[in-house]
């Protein structure tokens, strides 16, 4: 995170065809029950708690290939895709 120093305040664009970020983070207030920066932050903890658990559950020696592919499918979202090869990858964007 190349940063050291923490800004007062950051921005989140929402002009120029990006309206969507808005009713995004508003979903997320709601969501969470909090003010939008605390959404925000806590959508971003919970991403990366979230990807964690699913590779470890994609990882378990008990499941069949088929059955690995089945829940990368249900857990792959825009931002993140999981593909199940011999070894589970996983995909930003």
């Amino acid at each position: 995170m190349g940063q050291t120093t923490i800004p007062s305040s950051v921005r989140i664009r929402t002009d120029d065809g990006n309206k969507w970020r808005f009713r995004s983070i508003e979903k997320a207030a709601e969501f969470y029950g909090c003010n939008r920066s605390d959404a925000v932050a806590y959508a971003c903890e919970d991403l990366v708690s979230q990807v964690g658990a699913a590779r470890k559950v994609l990882n378990r020696e008990d499941l069949t290939t088929e059955q690995r592919k089945e829940i990368a499918e249900t857990l792959s979202t825009r931002a993140v895709t999981f593909e199940v090869s011999s070894v589970t990858e996983i995909q930003k964007g």
